[in-house]
């Protein structure tokens, strides 16, 4: 899972308008068929303002989360996304931002297509649309929004390869997972190098969790992990002590892939994600 959110830059990551390719099948590797499977879902979450200081300090955050996944280890998986969120400066101004995207990533990793808008106030800040493919030389990014443009960004994961990674990790038992990633934020052009620490795994007989909407017989029996994603500028400049994260997110990951308890650290303010709905639905199988 990924997600971004800022009054001044969109939402990308994550994730994640109109995914027009969406049911294009496109064949899978051995490795791809023989991966967990990912569990199709509507997830909905409610957020709050948890702390708030430094610079751009907030009153309050109110917002909620639409997180619509769906797809198979053979066709590939889409991501339609949308997250409304009211922040109040404090300054008697209620900033409305409203970022809707749409993302499809076939199961190899090989090719990524993604398409978001970003309002602020029911007016278009910014929108990106393009599609990225990998090559033997790294991926090659092509967009149409902003503006016409090609270039290259190197060895990089999509966003459902590295929800992926983290989770083969996780089985694994490893701690750490460190990976650049790509998902067409920032006009399509960023590159985040992202650092997963994942905890040890919580058991179904332990820790139950406390939202409801995680109470579904389709969990009862998964183990999840506490996981904290660190994304850097990639672009930032090495050498010069430690780097600040430009922002983490912290959940708790089941190992179908269904996330809960969200916690954005954007620096000067963190805001908690509840998970208030799920709906998990059957996959289509691969043939």
């Amino acid at each position: 899972m990924t997600f971004r959110f800022s009054a001044s830059r969109p939402f990308a990551l994550a994730s994640l308008a109109v995914l027009g390719a969406a049911a294009i099948p496109l064949p899978a590797s051995a490795q791809a068929k023989e991966a967990a499977a990912l569990a199709s879902h509507v997830a909905i979450y409610d957020l709050r303002l948890a702390t708030s200081r430094g610079k751009r300090a907030l009153e309050s955050v109110r917002g909620r989360i639409v997180y619509d996944f769906s797809g198979n280890p053979c066709e590939g998986y889409a991501l339609q996304f949308r997250q409304v969120s009211a922040l109040d400066t404090g300054e008697g101004r209620m900033v409305m931002s409203d970022l809707r995207s749409t993302t499809w990533e076939d199961a190899d990793g090989k090719s990524f297509r993604f398409n978001s808008e970003n309002f602020m106030d029911e007016k278009l800040n910014e929108s990106a649309d393009g599609r990225a493919e990998r090559g033997s030389n790294g991926v090659v990014v092509q967009l149409a929004k902003p503006r016409a443009k090609k270039l290259e960004v190197g060895e990089v994961v999509f966003p459902t390869a590295h929800m992926r990674k983290i989770l083969d990790a996780a089985r694994a038992g490893q701690r750490l997972f460190e990976t650049p990633v790509f998902d067409g934020s920032e006009s399509g052009e960023k590159v985040y190098q992202s650092l997963a620490v994942i905890g040890p795994a919580i058991a179904p007989d332990q820790k139950k969790p406390t939202d409801a909407a995680a109470d579904k017989a389709e969990l009862a029996g998964l183990a999840r992990w506490p996981v904290t994603i660190s994304y850097f500028d990639k672009a930032g400049r090495r050498g010069e002590g430690e780097q600040t994260p430009v922002y983490a997110i912290s959940f708790e990951m089941y190992e179908n892939g269904v996330s809960r308890a969200l916690r954005l650290d954007y620096g000067d303010f963190v805001v908690d994600g509840v998970m208030t709905s799920l709906e998990l639905r059957d996959s289509k199988p691969c043939r």
